[in-house]
């Protein structure tokens, strides 16, 4: 019998050595396969994870929001639902107890106790710090981020505190802003009764100015103008309608219509309404009669009836006629 070589060996073998090397990658491949399907799984949990603790904060900084929406101004109505919207929040609910407290009062999650497991933030107001919001696990869990605690549950209770500050400092604001408002409203209130207070005096006083020339300084005056000599009596009348100017405010309604007129011209419209001529004006006034009439030349352009056939001393004494409540005009005069 002959006995087998080698290369018959190696050629009977070969068939057996390939599939054990297809075997081989195939066991690769399949080892492989199963490392990708476990880090696909291990991916997807940690995504489930990270969703489901993304869609707490959303609930729990929306729930912040509807409870200010509810009550308002009342921030202690919305302090006492805080805890239970952080108890909810955090990975693991049925452990966790939490306290919010805020200007010296608490308010605590149902069988609330400390424990060493603890994450909390200040709560400010205008810079001040005025409370705190506490989480605790009351065992001890794995350690993630923060102790037990993920990173995402500190930049949510920090963002929950700011949240709280800023709307009790919202709400503090507006308090004073309402304060305010009503302290001035009464002091309005209280201006107004001043205010009519004088305007009765200056009536009062106006009518016992008009009492006094009318009884003691015009007869005065009537008799005056009697004993003086004609050429003087025109001075007489000027003093005369001069104080009832007191009582009918020609002057002070004429400045305030015409702005633009200068004094000097104010008193020259007076004069003109009271009957005086260019000439008797420029004597009282020691002025030339040309400087009058110029005076006379920029006062009808001021009352807009330059080049119009409008006479001036009717226009003037009209415009005075345009009020007729004398003693209105005493108190706006004083």
């Amino acid at each position: 019998m002959n006995k087998p070589n080698r290369k018959d060996i190696i050629r009977k073998e070969a068939p057996l050595v390939k599939d054990i090397s297809v075997l081989r990658r195939k066991a690769v491949e399949l080892e492989k396969e199963k490392r990708l399907k476990a880090a696909i799984k291990e991916e997807k949990d940690r995504i489930e994870v990270t969703l489901e603790e993304k869609a707490k904060e959303l609930n729990c900084m929306f729930g912040l929001s509807d409870l200010f929406e509810q009550h308002g101004n009342n921030i202690e109505q919305v302090l006492q639902s805080v805890p239970a919207l952080l108890k909810a929040s955090w990975k693991y609910p049925e452990i966790t107890c939490t306290r919010v407290s805020f200007d010296e009062k608490e308010y605590k999650s149902p069988g609330f106790r400390r424990s060493r497991w603890k994450q909390s933030s200040d709560i400010n107001v205008a810079g001040k710090k005025v409370g705190e919001m506490e989480v605790y696990y009351l065992k001890k869990m794995p350690n993630l981020d923060e102790g037990p605690f993920l990173k995402e549950e500190r930049l949510l209770i920090e963002e929950m505190a700011r949240r709280t500050g800023k709307a009790a400092e919202r709400i503090q604001t507006q308090k004073q802003l309402e304060v305010e408002q009503d302290s001035l409203r009464n002091m309005n209130i209280a201006l107004r009764e001043v205010l009519v207070k004088v305007q009765d005096e200056k009536r009062d006083i106006g009518e016992a100015i008009q009492a006094n020339v009318d009884k003691i300084i015009m007869p005065i005056l009537h008799a005056l103008e009697s004993e003086v000599a004609p050429e003087r009596r025109k001075y007489v009348s000027l003093i005369k309608q001069n104080l009832e100017e007191i009582i009918s405010p020609f002057t002070s309604k004429l400045s305030k219509e015409f702005m633009s007129l200068t004094p000097a011209e104010v008193q020259i419209c007076n004069m003109i309404k009271n009957g005086l001529t260019t000439k008797e004006i420029a004597q009282l006034r020691h002025i030339s009669i040309a400087t009058v009439s110029r005076h006379r030349e920029h006062i009808r352009k001021k009352l807009h009836i330059a080049n119009k056939n409008i006479n001036l001393p009717t226009y003037l004494n009209t415009f005075m006629a345009e009020d007729s409540q004398p003693y209105a005009r005493v108190a706006y005069y004083i």
